[in-house]
């Protein structure tokens, strides 16, 4: 078993090590997902999140193992240089990759970090107290992620962890890492395409396109329209990979 720990937890490697040993019957379930499970362990006065990933199909056990990063590791790098950037996320403890020849199991673990609401939390309730201002800094965090050549590539509505830190400001936190590209600079396109995912709410995506076009020096009607179309695009290509799911589905049980 492979382990990496950052600087802060190598004095803990034996207790964090333990605590992966004992995850299938230790721990404090905190998200039980269709692919990844997250349990919460304590560490003294510290919560960790740890999130196991589901093993691998074989072709990418083998990939993952020696010719690509495995999610895990990813999310431990990709959380470091967030933080290098001064980018909110969690902060990165260790990842741990299990198998001798393929990879089978990978963790990830970070300290837990208690948020007040994520960014889906807007699209459920349009009259969230203080709706449209969180909305409008959610937009200058993404635009400082453009500005700063990330693309995260799971900008979804679950995936910003969002924190009030005084009267009207709030601070901003990625998670779930391990899909990200860095770029020198991000077209416009690419920028608009990357918020695609997040809402096909009209009202939501109107603040958001004003905002994003007041930072970006561009027509609000123009990124607006970009916007929408971009949305109307991945809704398609969603309910196309559902109806694909459900075939297949459908003939594995003839």
């Amino acid at each position: 078993m492979k382990s990496v720990f950052s600087k802060t937890y190598t004095d803990r490697a034996q207790e964090i090590t333990t605590m992966i040993a004992g995850f299938d019957t230790q721990g404090e379930l905190f998200i039980a997902g269709q692919r990844n499970m997250i349990k919460l362990f304590h560490l003294s006065d510290v919560t960790l999140n740890v999130k196991s990933f589901r093993i691998p199909n074989l072709v990418n056990q083998i990939a993952y193992k020696y010719f690509r990063r495995s999610k895990a590791r990813r999310s431990f790098d990709f959380a470091n240089v967030l933080l290098a950037k001064g980018i909110g996320t969690p902060q990165p403890v260790a990842y741990f990759e299990c198998g001798s020849a393929l990879l089978s199991k990978s963790y990830y673990i970070s300290e837990q970090l208690v948020a007040d609401l994520t960014f889906r939390e807007l699209t459920n309730d349009l009259n969230y107290p203080d709706h449209e201002n969180i909305l409008r800094q959610f937009t200058q965090f993404t635009f400082e992620l453009h500005e700063k050549g990330i693309e995260f590539l799971d900008h979804t509505p679950g995936n910003t962890l969002i924190r009030k830190i005084d009267e009207g400001k709030y601070e901003f936190f990625l998670v779930d890492l391990n899909r990200m590209r860095f770029h020198n600079s991000i077209d416009f396109n690419t920028r608009i395409a990357n918020m695609s995912k997040l809402t096909n709410i009209d009202q939501i995506i109107s603040v958001m396109s004003d905002e994003y076009a007041k930072l970006y020096g561009r027509p609000a009607a123009e990124v607006h329209n970009c916007l929408i179309q971009h949305t109307e695009n991945f809704q398609k290509r969603l309910v196309n990979k559902k109806w694909l799911k459900k075939k297949l589905l459908f003939w594995r049980k003839k």
